[in-house]
């Protein structure tokens, strides 16, 4: 059988990534031992083109994702949780919502990462309204007021927020203000 065949009848005439039942191509994982039926998925031309050009990525086209997470093949796992944490880093909070709720078993999850300290590399700093670099732990200061969205208040502007956490997305940070934990945007504060 070939790896095509394989692939087909594993994920069901479906693509493992999205659940798409066009047509199907093998696709072998980025840092992988192997580049066998083990180390390969079946996916659609969609997640294929948004996989080799994330520039063209469409985020609702991987909701389908919250479903593929949960399959018991190690390499979707893997390819979910890669594309999560792509995701997550674009501010999807849904994205972050689900990495959060996934589980691999502890090989999966470093074959999952491998590769990732390459591209953390050249990840674009945390700054402040001043270009001001911010660091985990932090205290900073709001330059404008801030109505909280579903929190029922204003964060007055000059509001002291300390200990501040970075998030996956460097424009947000996320802080304490009147006793809840929100995200805010980084460009509506200077550092204390």
């Amino acid at each position: 059988m070939t790896i095509n065949a394989i692939l087909q009848a594993r994920a069901g005439a479906k693509c493992e990534l999205c659940s798409a039942e066009q047509a199907l191509t093998a696709f072998v994982v980025p840092h992988s031992p192997a580049s066998d039926d083990d180390h390969s998925v079946a996916i659609c031309d969609t997640c294929r083109g948004q996989l080799e050009q994330p520039d063209t990525l469409v985020v609702n086209h991987w909701r389908g994702l919250s479903d593929s997470m949960w399959s018991q093949e190690p390499v979707v796992q893997v390819m979910a949780w890669r594309q999560l944490k792509a995701l997550s880093g674009k501010g999807e909070v849904w994205a972050q919502d689900l990495l959060d709720m996934m589980y691999m078993e502890d090989e999966a999850k470093a074959w999952a990462e491998a590769g990732l300290a390459d591209e953390d590399d050249d990840n674009v700093p945390t700054v402040d309204s001043n270009g001001a670099v911010l660091q985990e732990g932090d205290s900073v200061t709001l330059i404008k007021d801030l109505e909280v969205k579903g929190g029922g208040f204003t964060a007055k502007r000059g509001t002291l927020v300390k200990g501040i956490r970075l998030t996956n997305n460097p424009l947000h940070i996320e802080g304490k203000v009147n006793g809840v934990q929100i995200v805010l945007v980084a460009a509506y504060l200077k550092k204390a």
